[in-house]
C-alpha cells in the first residue's frame, strides 16, 4: 500500500543546509538575527542577497533594483536570482518578487525600488 505522506522526507531536507552564495554555510548555522552577520567574512553584515521570482517583468524588475542598491552602497556582495520554484518554496515564499537577505525573507509581493531596498538593507548594519 502506497504512503499518502512521506513524513521522513521533511526531515531528511531540514538536514540538508543550503549554502550562501559566500559558501559560509551561514543556512546550516541558523543565520536569523537580521542585525548580525551570518559569517565573519560578511562585509557589513551581509553575506548573501538572493530575489526569488517566476521570470516575470516585476521579478526581474525587483532583481535589477536590488542590484542597482548593492552597487550604490558600494556592498561586494553577489546577488542571486532564483526562478526555480521548488527552490522558492523552500523559503516558504508564495507571493513573488521576494527578497531574501541572509537567508531570511525580508520582503515578498512588491517590487521594492533602490532607494527602498538600500534602506532595508541599512537595517543589517550596512
Amino acid at each position: 500500500m502506497m504512503a499518502l505522506f512521506n513524513f521522513g522526507k521533511k526531515k531528511e531536507e531540514e538536514k540538508k543546509a543550503s549554502a550562501c552564495a559566500c559558501n559560509c554555510g551561514c543556512a546550516a548555522r541558523g543565520a536569523e538575527n537580521s542585525t548580525s552577520s551570518c559569517c565573519p567574512e560578511a562585509k557589513d553584515g551581509i553575506c548573501c542577497i538572493k530575489v526569488l521570482g517566476a521570470g516575470c517583468k516585476s521579478c526581474h524588475e525587483q532583481y535589477e533594483n536590488v542590484k542597482q542598491a548593492v552597487e550604490a552602497m558600494g556592498l561586494s556582495v553577489e546577488v542571486e536570482y532564483i526562478t526555480d520554484m521548488q527552490k522558492v518554496m523552500e523559503y516558504g515564499v508564495m507571493r513573488m518578487p521576494a527578497i531574501v537577505v541572509n537567508e531570511q525573507v525580508v520582503s515578498m509581493g512588491k517590487v521594492l525600488k533602490a532607494a527602498d531596498v538600500e534602506k532595508l538593507l541599512h537595517k543589517f548594519g550596512c
